[in-house]
């Protein structure tokens, strides 16, 4: 499980660390976009590398890669903008704010289905659970965003975070870009609470399935919530080491 306490502990101490020069603070942002765009793209499936989803980013287009995995990198990196204006301009959580998301994820790849609930049902590969019915969507989605509102809201920020990622994928709400919407929202709790936005590393996908299944069909979130507590304290590590500090043993 999370050690909640422990998280709290490193949050207040880079709360009380002294502020980062401008540039320190954008080469940080860079290197963030770019390993969340790429990790949560190859989770996916997206082929680039990590180096070639950097050159995408500059607007360079690589050499046997298709159109949609370029346009993956491109949306993805301008709905972590999005995620960054919610949490700045203070919006609220809302079934307009998820579709306005879920439609800069699918731009210029799927225009039909971007942002729209999906009016079909789907199964997900290799996965032992099978997502609510299409009629049942818009109902699920409303209810999922009134948790997140009301209970959620008394919820530790990482396990909110947790469980609006599993949450929300569960019912697996929109056709594709369900997985990149659910890690976008997960650090979109995280960073209005002040906590360091996670990167979910593409090679611990299989445990991530594992974890997340077992939430959906056992109910059992014990695995899943480890996983994030883990990759809520990594969150940190950039920091400590632009600030020149060792981490929190």
């Amino acid at each position: 499980m999370i050690d909640f306490a422990r998280l709290n502990v490193l949050k207040q101490r880079l709360d009380g660390s002294p502020p980062l020069p401008a540039s320190v603070v954008a080469n940080l942002h860079e290197d963030l976009v770019l390993r969340w765009t790429y990790h949560s793209n190859a989770i996916e499936g997206n082929t680039l590398t990590l180096q070639e989803t950097k050159v995408a980013l500059e607007g360079i287009t690589i050499g046997g890669k298709t159109l949609r995995e370029h346009f993956e990198a491109l949306n993805h990196r301008d709905a972590i903008g999005y995620v960054e204006a919610v949490v700045a301009n203070d919006e609220p959580f809302s079934a307009h704010m998820l579709r306005s998301l879920h439609a800069l994820i699918l731009k210029n790849i799927d225009d039909e289905n971007a942002g729209v609930w999906r009016k079909f049902n789907v199964t997900i590969s290799g996965a032992r659970h099978v997502p609510p019915e299409a009629l049942l969507v818009p109902e699920q989605m409303e209810t999922f965003v009134h948790w997140h509102e009301s209970e959620g809201a008394s919820l530790h920020p990482v396990e909110l975070a947790a469980r609006t990622h599993a949450d929300f994928v569960k019912i697996h709400p929109f056709m594709d870009g369900n997985g990149r919407t659910a890690r976008l929202l997960m650090n979109l709790d995280l960073m209005r609470k002040g906590f360091p936005p996670i990167v979910l590393p593409v090679e611990r996908r299989l445990a991530y399935y594992e974890a997340l299944d077992a939430a959906h069909v056992d109910g059992d979130y014990t695995a899943f919530l480890s996983l994030i507590g883990e990759m809520a304290e990594k969150a940190f590590e950039p920091y400590w080491h632009a600030l020149g500090v060792e981490k929190e043993k």
